[in-house]
């Protein structure tokens, strides 16, 4: 019996979460839970890392103080492109800002006017979003930061988390590839991108692979847990390639949908795709376990309905999910379609969805259970439009979608992917990250000989759902409205 813990950071939650290998299955378990809120102040929308540390730290305590369990390994997960700098002395010189911060604005076409855009896509094989790390950096030079005068090291927030659990700055790979400034093709740091821009090349530290040993626990967090000297792994610490690690699928005619506050669609390849083509499709290559590369599309996923519920909770009226999901099932279908690319920031969804379809010619939704609708069919509709382009650009003809992450519990949009694709549906696991986390971990720590097995462990541990399309005309007819619609990213 081998026994891991996956702390799992999302944007709204985090987690701590035992994961234990037994009889050849894998299970888990949530220790500690706990909120994700992001604090704004006059200096703009930050994470509240400080606190996330603590509540790490909590989790930690659940394990081996109350549980008194022997741990093989700590990995950390979390999302991509935000970061924090780190002064000479180790010490924290800017905290890791929002990628939902205003001061993202504009700033594509700021760095465009520095360094064409078809020059980053060569050296690095990213998608463009104003929030990606190198927008972040070079809104931050144009700033005069002096935050970053003084850095000595970037550390993305699972590398900044993984330097306070055991004192060894590193910068693992998958997260890494996530900023815009790691080159795929030549594996390491694209340096000319940051000499153009001005940026200090002195803050790009060691990169290390998923699964590499980073050192045990300093010894005052493994005291205050109960612990011994645990040894921490450096993960597919990108939230993203840790769920992929985790898709249960076999031979290569599938792509998959990590499902959750965004959802991440792509294919597995063995080599980056870094073209004319995917450029057009403004696709990313990031970096998977094994060196394999995630060919994929940055979809605004399932936050629109946490917005939505948001928005309707601090009016006085609380739905769940699963309703909201019931809501949408019964309501008429196409009302309207969105293209949910076209919201990013945060605040009052409802409205600006309704004022985003009277400014498209349509009839906006009016009750939940229309908006719910309309934002899933339209994210059905966007994966149909992504999945096009990742065929066009890989050549190759998928013919099952895994659908992966908490998003996977969503039975209504699983039908609808189903249902707008034309294509088979497997459901699972929720808990991909997770699950992804620990398996890079047991692999690291040579539990498993590599990720086929460790895939083949997931199949019999996790109940999956097949869902098979059901054909419609009215699909296509919407198809048709949604690719008339304004372009999103």
């Amino acid at each position: 019996m081998n026994r891991y813990i996956a702390v799992d950071l999302g944007a709204e939650s985090g987690r701590v979460i035992l994961g234990t290998i037994d009889d050849e299955k894998l299970t888990l378990e949530e220790l500690h839970r706990f909120p994700n809120t992001p604090v704004r102040t006059p200096a703009g929308l930050h994470w509240d890392i400080l606190r996330l540390f603590h509540e790490i730290q909590s989790g930690l305590a659940v394990a081996g103080r109350e549980r008194k369990v022997a741990l093989d390994g700590i990995g950390v997960d979390t999302w991509g492109v935000d970061f924090g700098l780190v002064g000479r002395d180790g010490s924290l010189v800017a905290s890791p800002v929002h990628y939902r911060d205003s001061r993202n604005d504009g700033m594509l076409e700021r760095t465009f006017a520095a360094v064409p855009r078809e020059e980053i896509f060569a050296h690095t094989g990213i998608q463009f979003m104003q929030f990606n790390t190198l927008c972040q950096l070079y809104a931050m030079k144009l700033a005069g930061s002096p935050a970053l005068e003084a850095a000595e090291r970037l550390l993305m927030v699972p590398d900044l988390l993984n330097y306070w659990l055991t004192g060894v700055q590193a910068n693992e790979l998958t997260d890494a590839s996530t900023t815009q400034f790691y080159n795929p093709i030549r594996k390491g740091w694209a340096g000319e991108l940051f000499e153009r821009l001005g940026l200090p090349q002195r803050i790009l530290g060691e990169i290390v692979y998923p699964g590499t040993l980073l050192g045990p626990l300093v010894p005052h967090v493994a005291e205050a847990a109960g612990m011994g000297p645990v040894p921490v792994y450096a993960t597919a610490s990108h939230d993203t390639a840790a769920a992929v690690a985790a898709v249960p699928a076999e031979g290569e005619n599938w792509c998959y949908i990590s499902s959750g506050t965004w959802s991440l669609m792509g294919l597995e390849l063995p080599e980056p795709v870094v073209n004319e083509d995917s450029l057009a499709w403004n696709l990313t290559n990031e970096i998977g376990y094994g060196g394999s590369v995630r060919l994929l599309k940055n979809i605004a996923g399932l936050w629109l309905l946490q917005e939505c519920r948001r928005a309707w909770a601090v009016e006085g009226v609380e739905y769940s999910y699963e309703e909201l999901a019931r809501l949408a099932g019964e309501a008429a279908p196409f009302k309207a379609v969105i293209q949910p690319d076209a919201f990013l920031h945060p605040g009052r969804l409802p409205s600006r969805i309704a004022e985003w379809c009277r400014t498209a010619g349509q009839t906006p939704p009016e009750t939940p259970g229309e908006f719910a609708r309309t934002i899933l069919e339209s994210l059905a509709l966007r994966y149909r439009q992504v999945l096009e382009g990742l065929e066009a650009v890989s050549g190759r003809q998928v013919k099952v979608i895994h659908i992966v992450g908490g998003g996977s519990r969503n039975a209504v949009l699983n039908q609808f992917v189903a249902d707008a694709t034309r294509r088979i549906v497997v459901a699972g696991p929720a808990e991909a990250t997770a699950a992804g986390n620990v398996m890079v971990q047991a692999i690291g720590s040579g539990r498993f000989a590599g990720l086929k097995e460790a895939r083949s462990v997931l199949r019999r541990s996790a109940d999956l759902k097949l869902i098979e399309s059901r054909p419609s005309g009215a699909w296509d007819d919407a198809y048709a409205r949604f690719c008339g619609l304004p372009a999103g990213n």
